[in-house]
């Protein structure tokens, strides 16, 4: 480069992300305005003449990370609730959910998640669970993956849940021999009753609080992009007054797709994907756009509801909240209006049906620039991974949902030969399809170091006492931290210019306290992030 950097950063150990294996380390970058200007080995390359100079004094420096999967504003609502996660009792929920009581008496509403299946007797919670210690208030517990919500006596009554309540397309209010609810509303039925609620309940200044905490929470750990996936008007209106609090920009990147809902209508669900091009059309920033859509087809193992081309243990199945007669013309159309599609499929009845919605889509529409996603992926079939290569379909996997200590129903519900194919992230790189790592908060923690930990160990980060599952799936942790930023970053169509740190990328980095590559993975638990750099700007310090 020529002229004056306005920052040098030297003496650091610096891990670029490059894919080429002798630009992967560096020991110094320079940065003007917010991007990277230079980047090299010190006693090499002569480095660039800066106003600033900064000793990073041997410390660890990567790209900042991309979190390509998660859900900000209910990451940052459930950062004010009462955590569930680690309780593996009936009594324990319960106990927390009193203490949370007591600390709150003039609460009018309690909210909790993370909740584990196998925490409660036969994995079938009801209201009365709850009611024996808390039933003058309503109370919403939101399982550990989001697609089961656990209500009392008296949420039911505020929801007006009764025998005579339908059941919702996609969704299940579990009922006893009698028909009454039991207290359990599964994947629709949770979102279109207990969230709806919530939703009605919430005020901007809540929204505008959660988005602050989740952005911070996210700051701290590194993260300086999101991929927020069920954006919706509310979660977009309170993104945008963060950004213009701030003068038009956010502290991290936030791409965004909107939710699609399956009305059981073709008109109204293609008139949803009308919107989310006329979103995605509309003047945006670097820092907030929408880019896609978002398709739940299924459930989760956890709870049954994943479909699966096989039963579950227990002898039952779901069938796919999209079929594909459903499916296929809202993918079309929303290729056609050059969104990206980004479907939910856990189970392999589903990521096939998203595969052949997305070839369906390719028919129709002919060749033309694309980049689709499948999320999660946590039993996919055997060729799954080569055919989303061939179709140019990027894998959306979240490591810390394979955290061996939230492992065991999922193993029991399977519960056949289909466990030892649980999460296997190197099929997808050994295929050539993208891998892109998230953690799809807040169904599991938030924290950028603890997923990568889980990804290059398989060993738990919630329980660091129980072994690793599956450890032939680990990837070594350069590997892993790739797939975390510069692949995350690509995986929305931003591979060209953020996610690594390289000349004419965005200077978003994070500095580290630890090496983790010299001191080993479980560094990773305990190392924290001193200083996050976003657009050539400190943005957080700790």
């Amino acid at each position: 480069m020529t002229g004056l950097a306005d920052t040098l950063y030297r003496n650091g150990r610096i891990f670029t992300a490059d894919s080429d294996a002798e630009n992967r380390w560096a020991t110094a970058f320079a940065v003007t305005g917010d991007r990277i200007v230079w980047v090299g080995r010190e006693g090499g390359e002569e480095s660039p003449a800066a106003e600033r100079v900064v000793d990073l004094d041997g410390r660890l420096v990567l790209p900042g990370f991309t979190d390509a999967h998660t859900h900000l504003l209910m990451m940052g609502a459930a950062l004010g609730q009462v955590y569930l996660t680690g309780a593996r009792t009936l009594d324990d929920i319960r106990n927390l959910l009193l203490e949370a009581r007591v600390a709150d008496p003039a609460a009018t509403v309690l909210r909790g998640r993370g909740w584990l299946f196998d925490a409660v007797p036969g994995g079938a919670p009801t209201a009365a669970m709850i009611d024996d210690v808390i039933s003058d208030i309503p109370v919403y517990l939101d399982a550990n993956d989001y697609h089961s919500c656990w209500v009392n006596s008296a949420a039911l009554a505020e929801l007006g849940i009764t025998r005579d309540t339908p059941d919702p397309i996609g969704g299940e209010i579990v009922r006893d021999a009698q028909g009454h609810p039991t207290g359990l509303l599964l994947e629709t039925a949770a979102t279109q009753y207990a969230w709806a609620q919530r939703d009605a309940a919430t005020t901007d200044a809540d929204r505008d609080a959660q988005v602050e905490r989740a952005l911070a929470a996210y700051l701290a750990t590194g993260v300086t992009g999101a991929v927020d996936m069920a954006m919706d008007e509310f979660g977009l209106a309170a993104l945008q007054r963060a950004q213009d609090r701030r003068g038009g920009e956010l502290p991290i990147r936030v791409a965004a797709h909107w939710l699609i809902t399956s009305t059981g209508d073709d008109a109204a669900n293609l008139a949803q994907i009308a919107e989310a091009a006329r979103l995605a059309a509309e003047p945006s920033t670097p820092w907030l756009r929408v880019v896609g859509i978002k398709l739940i087809l299924d459930g989760v193992i956890d709870a049954c509801t994943a479909a699966m081309r096989q039963p579950y243990s227990n002898g039952s199945n779901a069938d796919p909240i999209w079929p594909l007669e459903r499916l296929a013309p809202v993918v079309a159309a929303a290729d056609a209006a050059g969104l990206q599609i980004a479907q939910h499929a856990i189970g392999d009845y589903a990521s096939e049906i998203a595969l052949d919605a997305i070839e369906h889509a390719i028919e129709q529409n002919g060749d033309r620039p694309r980049r689709h996603r499948i999320e999660h992926l946590e039993y996919a079939a055997p060729g799954t991974a080569e055919r989303m290569a061939r179709l140019g379909v990027t894998a959306s996997m979240q490591p810390v949902h394979a955290d061996p200590a939230i492992f065991e129903n999922w193993v029991a519900m399977l519960g056949d030969s289909r466990v030892d194919r649980a999460f296997p992230w190197p099929e997808y790189e050994d295929a050539g399809a993208l891998l892109a790592f998230s953690t799809d908060s807040p169904t599991a923690p938030h924290e950028a170091l603890a997923n990568m930990y889980v990804a290059s160990t398989r060993a738990s980060a919630l329980v660091p006492s129980v072994p690793a599952a599956q450890p032939q799936y680990a990837l070594p942790l350069e590997r892993a931290i790739a797939h975390a930023t510069r692949d995350a970053a690509s995986s929305v169509g931003d591979g060209a210019w953020r996610g690594r740190i390289a000349p004419g990328y965005a200077a978003d980095v994070a500095v580290l306290d630890t090496d983790v590559f010299e001191s080993g993975p479980a560094s990773l638990l305990e190392a924290r992030v001193v200083e996050t750099i976003v657009a050539g700007r400190t943005a957080h310090t700790g």
